[in-house]
This record gives C-alpha cells, structure tokens and sequence, in this order.
C-alpha cells in the first residue's frame, strides 16, 4: 500500500530533528529535503500522474513554487544498503532520494524524456523499496555532501547527470518543468539543498570535526 502524505511539522516532532533552510553543516542520511535546480530555479518535484509515454511511471518535474508539499525527499542509503539516520553523506556516495508524499524513489532507466528526448527520469517503486535503478552518486567538492553546496547527481547505472534544461509540460501540469538525464556534464546539472528537516550529525561526524579543529 502506497503511503499517504507526511506532515512535515509531524516528522520534525518524531524525529527530534531540526526544520530550516539550507545553511552549513552536512547533509545526512534521514534528512527531508527540497532540491533546487541552480540554473533553472526549480524544485525537483513530483506527484501521482503517470508520463503518458516512455516507462508510464510516476512523473519527475521541477516546480518553481518554494512552498509545494510535493517537492520533499527523503536521503538515503543505497539499494540495499543501510545509512544509520544522521550519518552524513560523502562526496562519492551512492544514495536514493524517497519521495515523502507517494514513498517513490528517484528513479532512471533507458527510456527517452518526453519533451527533450533526453533520458527519463521518473519516480519508482513502493514504500521506499524499487531497485537498483534508484541509485545516484553524489558528486561534490570535500569531504561530505555540505548543505550550502552545490552539487551534481550522476545515476550510478547509466552515468546520465539529473538535469534541467528548460521545457514545460502543459497540462494537467502546465508550466511545470522537464527532469531528465543528462549524458553531458553542465551548469543544468547543478543541485542545492533548500528547505528541509535535517537529522543531527552522528557522534563519529562531531569526533572527525574536533580533531580537525585540534
């Protein structure tokens, strides 16, 4: 059974953790984010309406409104791997983005983008749990994935970059914009960390910032 909507004051009162805007420190396994598409302004975004070619899956766009609830995602480990809540993500690692409302993953595979002709890019699965084609390595600068930063989502199996170039769907979900792979890297790859519900660091990350201060 697909999951229904989570309120995001809910998850902050569970999870005890802290709901604000990008700002510094790591991103970490568990955190709800919104993603913002650097070049383009839009937030990686989707809902329960299927693409009407390619895969038929649930459908990926970027939204310029900062207040949509359908832009929350979810960091986690890879495909069958385990991310202890409030580890922070590497620079290199692999992860799968959940979206909150529909319990999707980020999902891409070698069907072409509809507008663009670009890869698709859709959201997949159930409760969290599709495959290996939900995996997606981020590439950034440093040692972790740092919330001021921004950086890059190449998928791990087909090496396409998650982008934005610019198309518009019209309707049922006129103006919303176009998220595909792409095979070229670009200023359209680029990804910040904006709104969010971010789990605290793990002792191990605050050991590793002390000595690095010593």
């Amino acid at each position: 059974m697909r999951r229904g909507p989570v309120p995001v004051v809910a998850l902050v009162l569970a999870l005890g953790a802290t709901a604000r805007g990008g700002g510094s420190g790591p991103v970490t396994c568990g955190s709800v984010v919104k993603l913002l598409n650097v070049r383009h302004n839009v937030r990686l975004h989707s809902h329960d309406v299927r693409y009407g070619s390619g895969s038929g899956q649930q459908s990926v766009t970027g939204v310029s409104a900062a207040d949509d609830g359908n832009s929350y995602w979810r960091v986690r480990g890879r495909t069958a791997a385990v991310c202890e809540r409030g580890q922070p993500v590497r620079c290199g690692q692999a992860i799968r983005l959940t979206h909150l409302s529909t319990g999707r993953n980020l999902h891409s595979h070698h069907f072409v983008s509809p507008l663009s002709g670009n890869q698709e890019v859709s959201a997949f699965g159930e409760d969290g749990e599709g495959d290996y084609l939900d995996d997606w390595t981020v590439l950034c600068s440093g040692t972790y994935w740092a919330r001021d930063s921004e950086v890059r989502f190449q998928h791990a199996s087909t090496d396409v970059f998650l982008s934005v170039t610019g198309e518009q769907y019209g309707r049922p979900i006129n103006g919303q914009r176009e998220v595909h792979g792409m095979a070229t890297s670009s200023q359209n790859n680029y990804w910040k960390v904006m709104e969010g519900i971010f789990m605290q660091p793990g002792e191990v990350f605050k050991a590793e910032q002390h000595h690095v201060e010593l």
